[in-house]
């Protein structure tokens, strides 16, 4: 089948040495790194729009955005299991188990959108527990409601792009998130505003906006893979009631500890806003705005981790150890290489930076724009670390080593960042910039940690199935 010959003609492309291998992480990689960067401008759009708003509009929309992103890219990671899955089977030239994961990966979208959306509905009790500001409680829960409807398209997306990456088939997958930011962009300006004799619904109008976007991506990558000659043999949605156990179990066993540690890496980030909203609006809408621009910056080396996972997986469903040493090191020099930039560009013109989000001319703005400068110049020290981890971990997913990388990160994450976080911020008084300097703290163990354990695979028998593939 052509599927087989393509796995192998990719593996005899990058035994060409490093230099191939390079070609071939780029190759793939650089359509993931655009259409991650094109998915965070959705996001970046509505922070943007919701700063047009005001501050307070604005703290309560990144205060919503940090505790959706909990359970959204939680979940997500469970479902991207489907691309090392898929990628091994490749590898491997097992066909049929390519269909299979894929189905079993939208039954998994159904069961996480049924445990999670009840739980995002109750914001307001949550965020009442958590101290926050009540007009700011107003309008996070009057987002979560419209925003909520967004898990299932989101997810079953994922399960899609997962599926095409490792046919190293992305820029399909860049088109249809490119033709997703400009929708978006349109319907929060007509959504939020209330343009076109629409009434505005503010941050009502973000949410509305987000749900609709992600349902048309979703459709039309689907209609791509269900109409395209290549893919369409697969039939992926054939006999989709018809329950196939084991494959379901191996994508939670791989799944969920893909999500519990984005879960615990996003958790870290999200209690950090709940701390900022402790100390105030402003400092909560520079958080939000620094937080923004280091998220921009991550796209690249999140996009590089997904070409990583897809090389790892083949290499090692080929039973070739070079290529998995190769995939991983080459990734992680191209990440740390443009990490470095942007490590400079926040700690030289951090104010350049966060006035793209906020209007420098406006006087009640300049107490967050002072505020998100400081931050983004401690976001400049990390830069390298969260390039660093999120390479590493990927390429630990592809050789399914998902429990114990969870493990450490959320040692890392919870039992060093986050009590550094509190401990700076409020018992030594250095209040935000202590907070960030916590995260940073987090993303350095983690970091560390997880490096090691990829340059120690074959000793920690991590390698031990390649025998026996």
């Amino acid at each position: 089948m052509a599927t087989g010959i393509d796995a192998a003609a990719e593996q005899g492309r990058s035994r060409a040495g490093w230099a191939g291998e390079f070609i071939a992480v780029l190759a793939l990689g650089w359509p993931l790194v655009a259409a991650q960067i094109a998915q965070n401008a959705l996001f970046t759009t509505d922070v943007i729009m919701m700063g047009w708003l005001g501050p307070r509009y604005l703290a309560a929309g990144s205060l919503a955005t940090a505790f959706f992103n909990i359970f959204l890219l939680s979940c997500i990671g469970v479902v991207g299991a489907v691309a090392p899955i898929v990628a091994q089977a490749r590898g491997a030239r097992d066909v049929r188990s390519v269909r299979r994961a894929v189905r079993q990966g939208f039954w998994a979208v159904i069961l996480l959108s049924a445990l999670t959306m009840p739980i995002i509905w109750q914001i307001r009790p949550i965020l009442g527990a958590l101290r926050q500001e009540p007009d700011v409680i107003d309008l996070a829960e009057s987002f979560m409601h419209a925003g909520v409807w967004v898990i299932p398209p989101a997810l079953a997306l994922m399960v899609l792009r997962s599926f095409l990456a490792a046919h190293g088939e992305t820029r399909p997958i860049l088109v249809v998130i490119l033709g997703g930011v400009a929708l978006n962009a349109f319907l929060d300006w007509v959504l939020m505003f209330g343009n076109l004799g629409l009434p505005r619904l503010d941050l009502v109008g973000a949410g509305l906006s987000t749900t609709i976007v992600n349902c048309a991506m979703f459709a039309a990558l689907l209609a791509y893979v269900l109409t395209h000659r290549r893919y369409r043999r697969y039939q992926i949605l054939a006999r989709f009631r018809r329950p196939d156990w084991p494959r379901f179990r191996e994508v939670f066993r791989i799944g969920l500890p893909i999500g519990f540690t984005v879960m615990a890496e996003i958790g870290l980030f999200s209690s950090a806003s709940v701390l900022m909203g402790l100390l105030g609006s402003n400092e909560l809408a520079a958080h939000a705005v620094a937080l923004q621009c280091a998220s921009n910056s991550f796209m690249v080396p999140l996009g590089l981790s997904q070409a990583t996972t897809v090389r790892v997986g083949l290499a090692f469903g080929a039973g070739w150890r070079e290529g998995v040493r190769r995939a991983g090191w080459a990734s992680l020099a191209l990440s740390l290489a443009f990490m470095s930039t942007t490590c400079a560009l926040f700690l030289l013109a951090p104010r350049a930076v966060v006035g793209l989000f906020l209007d420098t001319s406006a006087p009640q703005n300049q107490a967050a724009l002072g505020l998100a400068a400081t931050y983004l110049g401690v976001a400049g020290l990390f830069q390298l670390f969260d390039g660093t981890q999120v390479i590493a971990a990927a390429a630990l997913r592809g050789l399914s080593d998902t429990r114990v990388p969870m493990l450490l990160a959320i040692t890392g994450y919870w039992l060093c960042g986050l009590p550094v976080a509190y401990l700076l911020g409020f018992p030594l008084g250095l209040r935000g910039v202590g907070i960030w300097l916590g995260l940073a703290t987090g993303l350095a163990v983690v970091a560390v940690v997880l490096t090691t354990r990829f340059a120690l695979r074959e000793r920690l028998g991590l390698l031990g199935r390649m025998a026996r593939l």
